[in-house]
């Protein structure tokens, strides 16, 4: 039986109220039992967690799904805070030991010293942003995909504890014209392709 951790960084701040963030976890669960032989855990990071329980969470699971709104171009603070605690509690528990390199040859193997090798992640976002002000020319990313652009730091914190990447899936313009239903299909199937992949073996 294959584990995933669902983590839902949605969260009640100014206009937002991170109902869009919490559909899109559900729809994750929702896809995920499909598969039948997996076991998921969910953190809402906006109803509270503790982060030693989070350690363990992260230590269990298969996979890890990250679902995010983006503020000015990054995480929410509730998110990023969540990431700095449970990251640093972490330390020599199961996310990374150091930053791989030694005394002897500082200069070489940084980012190498995680303890999550073996499992994976996939990150969602969703954007106020339509999806071409990142494809078209002269628009404001400068043809600048999400993930190598805002998402970059992201990607490298995972890469740090050893966690490697699946494809990403993004949400666009969900204040002015969002389409719930279309929305979630759409990302169902995306969920669907690539997890099919992943847990293929454990198909009956």
């Amino acid at each position: 039986m294959k584990k995933v951790l669902i983590i839902n960084g949605g969260q009640n701040f100014g206009h937002s109220g991170g109902k869009y963030n919490k559909t899109i976890a559900d729809s994750t669960l929702e896809a995920l039992k499909e598969f039948g032989n997996v076991e998921v855990k969910i953190t809402n990071i906006g109803e509270g967690y503790d982060k030693n329980e989070e350690v363990q969470k992260f230590v269990w699971a298969d996979y890890i799904i990250y679902h995010t709104p983006i503020w000015w171009f990054q995480l929410p603070n509730g998110f990023k805070k969540y990431i700095d605690e449970v990251f640093t509690a972490g330390h020599a528990k199961g996310i990374y030991m150091n930053d791989g390199r030694t005394s002897d040859n500082p200069k070489i193997n940084y980012g190498t010293g995680g303890m999550l090798g073996g499992r994976k992640y996939l990150v969602t976002t969703s954007w106020n942003a339509p999806e071409t002000a990142f494809t078209l020319p002269g628009e404001f990313f400068g043809e600048t995909s999400v993930d190598n652009g805002p998402l970059f730091g992201f990607h490298r914190m995972n890469a740090f504890v050893s966690l490697e990447k699946m494809e990403s899936f993004h949400f666009h313009d969900v204040e002015k014209n969002a389409h719930v239903e279309r929305d979630m299909k759409i990302y169902k199937e995306h969920l669907k392709n690539v997890f099919e992949k992943e847990l293929k073996p454990q198909l009956a």
